[in-house]
């Protein structure tokens, strides 16, 4: 009988939490539980790149409907709210999506508890990053906190691990380690206008297409469409 996962990752279908997955993978020595949030977002187009993800790992995909769209407040949620272009410097941008990770946290411990997961995995990045609050290692310490007094598990000394393996990385050492996993990085879609191609212009697309040349290679997910 084959055993089940003992990871969780957060997969968006994004770059860095596909190179999560292979992270996970690489540690746990098998697939991990894919789990992803429907949460109200301006387009459907990750969810179909997270399943692909999902799918080229033969990981089981959990999809958790979300909708924050009933607040807003975020350009990702609020098709009013335009989406930046040409990069963003300084304030917290219009794309921070309030309370997400919080969000997408909390449920993903909450799921690793129910399955007897023993680690969550999440893809947030502190250097090439669009500056949001819920990106920093602060932030990552404070819910590894809540593991260990909020779930029973934790109060019994066995918390659920959090893993933020790339948060020191930057997005060029974050393409190496794809690489160097063979992760699936055609598969990956940062784009946060949507449509059948990137828009490259917003700062999602051009924090990953200078990921890609700092590290000197085309980026697949280009060349494959």
């Amino acid at each position: 009988m084959t055993a089940g996962p003992s990871q969780l990752v957060i997969l968006s279908g994004g770059l860095d939490s596909t190179v999560c997955m292979s992270l996970a993978a690489e540690a746990a020595g098998g697939p991990p539980l894919a789990l992803t949030f429907d949460y109200g977002q301006r387009h459907r187009t990750e969810l179909d790149h997270a399943a692909g993800v999902a799918g080229h790992f033969r990981s089981e995909h959990l999809v958790v409907r979300i909708d924050t769209s009933a607040w807003g407040g975020s350009a990702l949620t609020d098709p009013a709210i335009a989406v930046p272009t040409g990069g963003t410097e300084g304030d917290i941008p219009v794309t921070y999506v309030p309370a997400r990770n919080s969000i997408f946290l909390a449920v993903a411990l909450g799921v690793a508890e129910a399955r007897s997961l023993d680690g969550v995995w999440i893809g947030v990045n502190a250097v090439d990053y669009s500056g949001y609050p819920d990106c920093r290692p602060e932030f990552i310490e404070a819910f590894r906190g809540v593991a260990a007094t909020g779930q029973r598990r934790g109060v019994e000394g066995n918390p659920v691990e959090i893993h933020a393996p790339l948060i020191a990385a930057t997005k060029a050492d974050i393409v190496r380690m794809g690489l160097a996993r063979r992760s699936p990085l055609e598969l990956t879609w940062s784009c946060y206008s949507g449509g059948e191609r990137p828009c490259g212009v917003c700062d999602a697309c051009l924090l990953r297409a200078r990921g890609f040349a700092e590290a000197g290679v085309d980026d697949p997910a280009l060349t494959a469409r």
